[in-house]
């Protein structure tokens, strides 16, 4: 049960290019302690929280108004922590080698390390990406664990969120941290299926999408 009273929401600032590591610490510290936290990446603000904590899934569907059957994100730190929770094939490899870290997100089929709960319900599968921000890669070396995200798109907004003092005049109270970490963009991550030879873009965002090689060969 977290210590942070999601009363009393917390900025907390982090050089984008240089994360303090005891801040970085700090919010691990809250993560573990099943804290919910909005953080910057290399495409939008994000939620996020800890792999397992249904208290904070819940409450971003709540804050969000998505239904039972959202899709969230795991956030992995690289390829090794990827493989853990999803089969990767060596062609797959390839192409995930290429374009991580960045702004993508691939549906690869979820391991039985991934919560039933966490897996799309009828492919079984699960988004997976590696962002190119330091302040998410400062926060999964320190945490050793993946962290489960959601695009912080709020109710009757067209773009995300990606002011932190706007964000946590709208969140205040909703959730235990807000990082400052800079303007990090409003377009979205570039999705790719990867469950199927070949593989396929289901979403056009801020990844070169065109120069991604989708061939399986």
């Amino acid at each position: 049960m977290s210590r942070y009273n999601a009363a009393v929401t917390q900025l907390v600032h982090i050089h984008p290019d240089n994360p303090e590591r005891r801040r970085v610490r700090q919010v691990a510290a809250a993560l573990r302690e099943g804290g919910l936290i909005v953080y910057p990446t290399d495409s939008c603000y994000a939620f996020g929280c800890v792999m397992g904590n249904w208290s904070a899934l819940r409450k971003i569907s709540r804050i969000r108004q998505t239904d039972r059957d959202h899709n969230f994100t795991l956030i992995c730190r690289d390829l090794s922590e990827i493989a853990t929770h999803a089969r990767v094939e060596n062609w797959c490899y390839r192409l995930l080698k290429a374009h991580t870290p960045g702004p993508y997100t691939f549906i690869l089929k979820a391991t039985r390390d991934v919560p039933r709960r966490l897996r799309n319900s009828r492919k079984k599968t699960i988004g997976i990406r590696v962002p190119d921000h330091p302040v998410p890669q400062a926060l999964l070396t320190e945490l050793a664990e993946p962290i489960l995200s959601s695009t912080l798109l709020l109710p009757g907004d067209d773009t995300p969120q990606t002011d932190p003092d706007d964000i946590l005049q709208r969140l205040a109270g909703d959730v235990d941290i807000v990082i400052d970490g800079g303007n990090c963009g409003i377009v979205p991550t570039t999705v790719i299926d990867l469950t199927e030879a070949p593989p396929s873009v289901i979403r056009h965002g801020k990844g070169a999408w065109g120069d991604i090689n989708i061939s399986a060969d």
